[in-house]
């Protein structure tokens, strides 16, 4: 074969290769999804032709969401993941509990499936029982679930017969000596300091978002839900836009509920007249001073024995009998304190105003005991830690500073009674005092001189010690 016609061979060859790569680019691809190269006839091949998969592209349209027929069957909040979401389902997600996000996530569900909270009618403020969904035990009340815009002084609070008395008597309303809207906390701070001592008293606490039908809403904000999903219904190319569909989420706080307790002044007035057996006695004294000991340290101002719980379970057989019983086979006395309601706690300043707001449970006989050794050997050693009291400072400004209100100044007033709290007691822990002797030892104030909240003490660290003398004008209530 001569060099002319080998050359004309080749042209011909890659004339060939041009025309049939874009040939199938016309005939398999989206026009403009492909850039066309014109190769001349005196260019070399290129190595690798680059042709659109038709095979992928269909199935990729197939897949696409637009396309999709299931789309339209999903649940409507599900239609629009925003940042807003991602954040709520974050915010509720404790990966150091497990069992408690399955307990939120179960609420979640039932309010989905139109299980909703119900209002809890006593108190000063809008309070929840929360329910579940589960084909077990469905409609069962789960936890406790107290929104901060519902707390006495929210903008939300539905007690409307607290509003008048805020409004017409504000002297007889309030506390003076807490930080406004900030119940939802205090509830949840309890709960971490009861589990920082080890006290076992206060169900468990924490802070969570929830959004329901049943809770209290301005009227704007359930206009503005309604037209969003007119809007998405209609006009769902618009609708997918929002970034949140149905009613905002409200933050408080989610307290777990427990079964088979009793108001504490339904069985202190049976205790009155039953006495307790000896070995159960003693162990209702051990939790009364756990009780003591939680309530001194973060300064309750509202411990009356209508907010505190009891379960007790008679056993099978009398103990006052004098024959020897197998108590092997039969099930012990058991007797259980629960301190809910604490949402008007850790305040700012010690009360010294219109009132003192005493602790009820000083009245009672109970409190006239000296501190037993087991609760000094439990609560003693932690107290006396300084690093320890300041780890618990610390985690109690993680918990706070979550609040958009936070103010530092003022939390570092609380932590400076709540220091001089925990001064007291292990005093009076030391010298085997009762808690009757506890309050009424002289009211500290313990500030720290520092840059901040810290884990460890460090050695540049002051603290300065002071009492507070004024009282307030009434003194009993």
């Amino acid at each position: 074969m001569s060099t002319a016609t080998a050359v004309k061979a080749d042209q011909e060859e890659d004339t060939t290769d041009v025309t049939t790569a874009v040939s199938v680019m016309e005939n398999g691809s989206r026009p403009n999804s492909q850039r066309v190269v014109n190769l001349a006839p005196c260019d070399p091949p290129p190595d690798v032709i680059f042709a659109p998969q038709t095979q992928r592209l269909e199935q990729s349209r197939l897949s696409s969401p637009t396309m999709s027929s299931t789309t339209e069957r999903q649940p409507l909040l599900r239609n629009s993941v925003s940042d807003h979401e991602t954040e709520h389902n974050y915010f509720n997600t404790f990966e150091d509990d497990p069992e408690f996000t399955r307990i939120v996530q179960s609420a979640e569900r039932a309010i989905s499936l139109e299980v909703y909270p119900e209002r809890i009618y006593q108190g000063s403020s809008g309070s929840y029982f929360v329910r579940n969904a589960e084909a077990q035990q469905p409609g069962k009340i789960i936890a406790v679930f107290k929104p901060k815009s519902e707390e006495p002084y929210g903008q939300l609070n539905p007690k409307w017969s607290k509003w008048l008395q805020k409004m017409c008597c504000p002297c007889c309303f309030g506390r003076g000596c807490l930080v406004l809207n900030q119940g939802y906390l205090s509830e949840a701070g309890a709960y971490l300091v009861d589990r920082k001592l080890s006290l076992d008293i206060v169900p468990k606490t924490r802070v969570v978002k929830l959004a329901s039908e049943t809770f209290n809403y301005s009227a704007i904000d359930r206009a503005k839900s309604k037209t969003k999903k007119f809007t998405y219904d209609k006009f769902q190319t618009l609708g997918k836009h929002f970034h949140r569909l149905g009613l905002p989420p409200k933050t408080g706080s989610f307290q777990l509920f427990v079964s088979g307790y009793k108001d504490a002044d339904y069985w202190l007035r049976r205790f009155d007249s039953e006495s307790l057996p000896e070995s159960t006695a003693k162990i209702f004294q051990l939790q009364f001073e756990k009780l003591v000991c939680l309530d001194y340290i973060i300064r309750n101002t509202d411990r009356g024995n209508d907010n505190w719980l009891i379960k007790y379970e008679k056993s099978e057989v009398d103990e006052t009998d004098g024959d020897d019983s197998d108590w092997s086979i039969v099930k012990p006395p058991d007797i259980k304190i629960a301190a809910i309601d604490n949402g008007l706690a850790f305040p700012f300043k010690h009360p010294n105003e219109w009132r003192t707001y005493p602790y009820h449970w000083a009245w009672l006989q109970q409190a006239k005991k000296p501190f037993s050794d087991e609760i000094r050997d439990h609560v003693l050693p932690l107290l006396s830690d300084m690093n320890f009291v300041e780890e618990l400072v610390y985690e109690l400004y993680e918990l706070f500073s979550e609040d958009k209100g936070f103010d530092k100044a003022l939390f570092e007033k609380q932590m400076s009674v709540l220091r001089g709290q925990i001064l007291n007691l292990s005093q009076a822990l030391r010298d085997r005092k009762s808690p009757v002797n506890l309050v009424q030892m002289p009211l500290v104030v313990v500030e720290k001189k520092n840059d901040g909240p810290g884990r460890v003490r460090h050695l540049s660290d002051t603290f300065t010690q002071s009492f507070q003398n004024n009282v307030a004008f009434f003194k009993c209530c």
